[in-house]
């Protein structure tokens, strides 16, 4: 019987202590683990660099990113996450805690460059570049991600680790659609990273928003012969952006209002029967942007009214605003200090002086430092991974990808992500993330704070997806990769739940 006792004891204190040694995981270790992965960091971040897919078609991206993560130990476990086809997940381990990572590899349309210090077309043809740096996001999760698979391997670290391949987040993100479908519900974390010309904690706040369609529906006619036989779709829209510009005074400083008139008729001889707008409303918050749809859908009813066309407006596509969390802040400080900003040589320093020579910007060069945590300010721009900062503590990472004052969105952003200036921020950002998720993995108390700190700010909240319940998958996708009706299908489901809803100003 004291034998039995004395190896049960001895049972529990060897699990005390493994599990005290995974608590104080040493940095040394996990920083040893991402420089292992360097060549698979840097070998991503120019693969997706390369090829340059834009939102909703990044079939090669995807499959290469499932490919490396199959390839290291990592399992499938969905694609076409949300009914976006190039969304993904994939798992390892298994039970409690789990961790996720995001992933972003879409690139934008229009913006490829070679790179170098000019403006100078890619001499492969590809128009699209990554000016937003998620070729770097892509390559930086898979990096952080491998790190710590091997690190809960070599030490025995219980949990689960799970990658989120969040498409498309240019245009209508895979994570609201993934959000909808609730595969984050049972995270204790997420993680995420984002290039930009800084290095901070993305301990900050952004705008929910929304986006429209608006479409008028006239009568087509002779301009110069019989003129008042036709009703101007093209006035329509001229009178309801009129009101939205109208409305500019009256919103709060928060608010952005931002539109392309996507159909404005054929020919000036013909009276356009048909004209339409895509626009976005973007405001503090998820009621503050549900307030302003409102008031925009009245526009559009308005405008169709004084012009005798017929109006659809539809907000296809939103998300919420970011929901900062304090103590994950605190610790992803911590860390990005310990690592500190890449250490650029000053061949790479010279190129971003050169490209802000011809932005017209002071050449400062790159970033050196580090900000200090910045306390939640509240920006214009969004991210779809606000609505998994609504769901389960969130927290990123913003690393210098750029020179100092230039803006991502440019060809002179996607240059810089095609160097050795992206590669070094990719590698950056993979050490941050994993120091910060081995702690989350093994430290029981920051979760538990974490935890307390979520639980405070979302009192009283239940998560309700942006998303129409008519829009089952995004609407930018064409016909042969629908998998719920045409796009025609849709605009007609649309046109009669508007008319259902009493919209319709010729009802």
């Amino acid at each position: 019987m004291k034998i039995r006792s004395t190896l049960l004891l001895g049972h529990a204190l060897c699990a005390l202590l493994a599990n005290s040694a995974m608590a104080a995981l040493p940095s040394e270790q996990v920083l040893e683990a991402v420089e292992e992965m360097k060549p698979t960091i840097e070998k991503a971040a120019q693969k997706l660099w390369d090829l340059s897919e834009i939102s909703l078609f990044e079939e090669s991206s995807s499959a290469y990113l499932k490919s490396e993560l199959e390839k290291h130990g990592f399992k499938i476990t969905s694609e076409g996450t949300g009914n976006v086809p190039t969304a993904f997940i994939a798992e390892y381990g298994s039970g409690e805690p789990k961790l996720g990572i995001m992933m972003e590899y879409d690139a934008l349309p229009g913006l490829g460059n070679q790179p170098v210090a000019m403006k100078q077309p890619r001499n492969d043809g590809i128009t699209a570049g990554h000016a937003c740096g998620h070729n770097l996001i892509g390559a930086s999760a898979l990096g952080a991600a491998l790190s710590l698979k091997n690190i809960m391997q070599e030490k025995g670290i219980k949990g689960t680790l799970r990658v989120y391949g969040g498409a498309a987040e240019e245009t209508e993100g895979a994570k609201v659609y993934m959000a909808r479908e609730g595969v984050f519900n049972d995270l204790d974390a997420m993680l995420h990273s984002h290039p930009l010309d800084v290095a901070m904690v993305a301990n900050i706040a952004t705008t929910a928003q929304s986006q429209m369609y608006i479409e008028f529906t006239g009568v087509t006619a002779h301009a110069g012969q019989s003129p008042w036989l036709g009703r101007s779709a093209l006035d329509a829209v001229e009178l309801f952006l009129h009101g939205v510009n109208s409305m500019r005074e009256h919103v709060k400083p928060t608010a952005r209002i931002h539109y392309v008139i996507t159909n404005g008729g054929i020919s000036p001889n013909i009276v356009p029967e048909k004209a339409s707008v895509k626009l976005t409303f973007r405001e503090a918050s998820r009621a503050d942007v549900d307030a302003g749809v409102a008031w925009i859908k009245e526009m559009a009813e308005g405008a169709a009214l004084m012009t005798q066309t017929k109006a659809l407006a539809v907000d296809y596509y939103g998300m919420y605003d970011l929901l900062p969390n304090t103590p994950m802040a605190e610790r992803v400080q911590k860390h990005f200090e310990l690592v500190g900003v890449p250490k650029f040589t000053k061949e790479e320093q010279d190129f971003a002086k050169a490209i802000q020579t011809v932005a017209g910007v002071t050449p400062t060069g790159m970033t050196t430092s580090v900000l200090p945590l910045p306390n939640e300010p509240k920006v214009g721009g969004s991210t779809d991974v606000g609505d998994i900062s609504w769901i389960v503590p969130t927290m990123g990472v913003v690393m210098p990808s750029i020179p100092e004052g230039i803006s991502v969105h440019t060809w002179m952003a996607t240059a810089s992500h095609g160097t050795s200036i992206g590669y070094k921020a990719a590698m950056t950002a993979a050490q941050v993330l994993a120091l910060t998720g081995a702690d989350i993995l093994t430290d029981e108390a920051l979760r538990e704070d974490m935890k307390a700190d979520f639980d405070k700010r979302t009192q009283g909240f239940t998560y309700v997806s942006p998303l129409p319940d008519i829009i089952k998958e995004p609407v930018g996708l064409p016909d042969a990769m629908r998998k719920h009706g045409t796009i025609g299908d849709l605009k007609e489901a649309v046109t009669k739940q508007a008319e259902d809803d009493d919209f319709d100003p010729e009802d």
